[in-house]
């Protein structure tokens, strides 16, 4: 029986990844996904596509690892930023708005209890607790874009602010969270 792989830190399972190795890419699997497809099933508000848009941003993952640099952030938020892009795209596709148009009505009444349930599913990787320390602006931002999948432009629309000001509160919220996440 082949011995489970773990990283002891994020350069040595990069390295592994860019060097193609399939443990390291089952590694990344298993103690990334349930947190990315969160996030992306938030997005999309369909398990069955949010399973989609998962299998799909792995694979690009996978592809596109060396294009990942520590200079420009933390694997897992590079990752983040992929399934989100990804689950955007999906969500605004021509295909998903048809699918969706075209829902019984039983499946509907899901989609509309998940749309009202606003609890951020980040608690079993901790990111809650970090996110909670951000300043009550700073935090309905960083939820609205990076949880609930707007655009910048549409969370100005949403929260009636100006696009400047949601983009500054967002850079002040990431800068937080790089001191937080750095104790």
């Amino acid at each position: 029986m082949k011995k489970a792989v773990t990283y002891t830190d994020e350069s040595a399972l990069v390295a592994a990844l860019k060097a193609k190795d399939r443990d390291a890419f089952n590694y990344l699997y298993d103690n990334y996904c349930k947190a990315l497809f969160g996030v992306i099933d938030r997005i999309v508000q369909s398990e069955e596509i949010a399973n989609d848009v998962l299998q799909e941003a792995f694979v690009k993952i996978w592809k596109n690892i060396d294009s990942y640099s520590h200079e420009k952030g933390s694997l897992f938020t590079w990752m983040l930023n992929i399934c989100r892009n990804l689950s955007i795209d999906t969500a605004r596709s021509k295909q998903y708005r048809q699918e969706t148009q075209n829902q019984n009505i039983d499946d509907y009444v899901n989609v509309i209890n998940k749309s009202e349930h606003v609890q951020v599913r980040t608690d079993h990787i901790g990111l809650k607790e970090v996110i909670a320390k951000l300043k009550p602006e700073h935090k309905l931002v960083i939820d609205k874009i990076y949880f609930e999948g707007y655009t910048h432009e549409e969370a100005s629309d949403e929260l009636n602010i100006p696009l400047g000001t949601v983009k500054t509160r967002i850079r002040m919220a990431i800068i937080k969270l790089r001191e937080l996440l750095a104790n």
